[in-house]
């Protein structure tokens, strides 16, 4: 049924009514204010919405999204990074009547949602991650993201007390900046515990794999890792895998206690709730909403997993004092001097990021002590 549905959707425009539909959205969308009580919200997905990772925590989001008043939710599941989520837009626009949507996966944005947006422009497209670019994209597009590198730099503490062979292990899709900050912080975390701690990454080069997910998590446990994190979409395997060999593992994305309750530390969550509300509450009450939106744990973007019983009383202590900091606004997890894991030195002893740098959206290394390549 949920098929049938979605096929639906993605080829009413095919259909032969849909250019009469079509011909009739600009004042469809026109005479619905953003300032009306009654919403429609579009949420869309590259994978299943109970896959414990990347998409179940953005459908978390939006399950708290469908208890505001006034507010109708539609999603869609399974969608791909091609032409088929314009389909699905163009339908949840059309026929649903949505005016905000959010096209959550990585490779939605271009073409795909910038194309739906110059096509749609009373309609607001908000994508997660850091794409957007003022001046660049149309003004009725932006992105939103969260500092989970933050959530890392937790997870490489309690790595760090529940290491005994002081290797840790990181299974990443691709290397691009917000994966290779999530590598560098499970480290540097890590080395706050203990400097000689080292961090093998191997990189899958897809999001979602699990044959190369199970592969890469057997690898590392095989090389002498015992406390394993990722950034894949569903870290499912990872964690079923890294606890099934003995290793302790750190979670991402959503909270995935449940899969190994034994030897779960703890896990860097989103708490998208708090962001699509905001986003949410702005669009009915007719206000602006941000084109670039960013946030940390004091912000409420991002949430920690409850600490397992691997974590040691004195791990709980450095955990619970770094957290608070962090909930202050008073913690740097990238501050200088640091190098990169080649020699070279990328912040200098003058200079600190605090959870609102941009600046780190560039980043392209990885850090001293992670062993691995970006290439």
């Amino acid at each position: 049924m949920t098929r049938l549905l979605s096929m639906k959707r993605r080829h009413f425009l095919q259909a032969s009514a849909a250019a009469a539909v079509v011909g009739a959205a600009p004042g469809l969308l026109s005479s619905r204010a953003f300032a009306q009580t009654a919403l429609t919200v579009g949420f869309i997905y590259v994978g299943p919405k109970d896959d414990y990772g990347y998409n179940q925590a953005h459908a978390e989001g939006a399950a708290l999204v469908k208890a505001l008043p006034g507010i109708t939710v539609v999603e869609e599941e399974n969608v791909p990074e091609t032409v088929d989520v314009q389909k699905t837009m163009e339908s949840m626009i059309n026929l649903d009547g949505a005016t905000l949507l959010f096209p959550t996966s990585f490779g939605y944005f271009d073409p795909h949602m910038l194309a739906m947006a110059v096509k749609y422009p009373n309609a607001q497209f908000r994508h997660c991650g850091g794409l957007w670019q003022e001046g660049k994209h149309p003004a009725n597009t932006g992105s939103y993201f969260g500092y989970i590198f933050q959530g890392q730099y937790l997870n490489g503490i309690a790595a760090g007390y529940a290491t005994k062979s002081k290797k840790i292990g990181f299974v990443a899709a691709k290397p691009i900046p917000q994966v290779l900050q999530n590598i560098n912080a499970f480290l540097l975390g890590a080395r706050s515990v203990d400097p000689t701690i080292t961090c093998q990454v191997i990189f899958t080069g897809e999001w979602s794999l699990a044959v190369k997910e199970a592969e890469a998590t057997n690898a590392l446990v095989d090389q002498g890792a015992d406390v394993i994190t990722c950034h894949v979409d569903s870290p499912k395997v990872v964690v079923e895998t890294a606890a099934g060999r003995g290793a302790f593992v750190c979670g991402y994305h959503a909270n995935q206690s449940s899969l190994a309750p034994e030897k779960y530390l703890t896990g860097a969550e989103w708490a998208w709730g708090n962001v699509y509300s905001d986003f949410v509450k702005k669009a009915q009450a007719g206000d602006k909403l941000g084109n670039f939106v960013r946030g940390g744990l004091k912000d409420g973007f991002v949430k920690m997993s409850a600490l397992g019983p691997g974590v040691s009383e004195a791990g709980r202590k450095a955990f619970e004092a770094t957290h608070a900091d962090m909930m202050k606004g008073a913690f740097s997890v990238f501050k200088g001097p640091l190098k990169d894991n080649k020699g070279n030195t990328v912040v200098t002893a003058d200079k600190s990021y605090s959870e609102d740098a941009i600046e780190l959206e560039s980043m392209n290394y990885l850090v001293e002590g992670v062993v691995g390549s970006t290439a």
